[in-house]
């Protein structure tokens, strides 16, 4: 599987949520579960709702009770999307584990998930900007603004698509070595985040 397929799940999991529209919705998952199409469509997923949990916290009059659980959410988010980029890199560790590594192999400066992660964002911001482009009530300046935007948008999916696929073929040939650091987020684990601990 190419990097484009990647993107056209990320693609196809964007345009099906905005049927619904909903952070509320609980679509489900069309892939196998366990399958990689599933963990690509499901961090698409989180990453879409999560999006839009963000545009729900931004007015300057939301209510302050409603920003703090909207904020708690988006920490969950922000776990489960860390989580689930872990599970990829999994997946792409199993890919490549009988690799020989050659002696002058180098490390990539992020692993194969972080920079789908990226790509999975990538989906997001050019379906939005699609839709800034396409609408009629606004000024010239701001569709020109918009238009170039989403033109560069679609240059960074060339050239992203381009550079994972390279990296996953450099992985396979052993001209590359994938290794593995977790995140080790302490800011909601009540064990590390001394203001958590501290409340006990």
């Amino acid at each position: 599987m190419k990097a484009n397929e990647y993107f056209d799940i990320f693609s196809q999991q964007v345009a099906d949520y905005h049927k619904v529209d909903s952070v509320d919705a609980d679509t489900a998952n069309p892939f196998a579960e366990g399958s990689f199409d599933y963990l690509l469509w499901q961090k698409s997923f989180i990453d879409t709702v999560q999006w839009h949990l963000e545009d729900l916290i931004r007015p300057d009059d939301v209510d302050p009770v409603e920003a703090l659980r909207l904020k708690r959410w988006i920490d969950r988010s922000n776990q489960n999307r860390t989580d689930l980029v872990e599970r990829i890199d999994d997946y792409f560790m199993q890919q490549f584990a009988q690799v020989q590594p050659l002696a002058d192999a180098k490390i990539n400066t992020e692993t194969p998930a972080w920079a789908v992660d990226r790509l999975s964002i990538l989906a997001l911001k050019i379906y939005h900007f699609g839709i800034e482009v396409n609408r009629t009530e606004v000024s010239a300046e701001h569709h020109e603004k918009c238009l170039q935007k989403y033109h560069t948008l679609l240059e960074q999916q060339r050239d992203l698509t381009q550079a994972i696929d390279s990296l996953l073929d450099d992985l396979a040939a052993g001209r590359r070595v994938m290794k593995l650091y977790r995140q080790m987020k302490m800011y909601n684990d009540p064990a590390l985040n001394p203001m958590l601990y501290g409340k006990k």
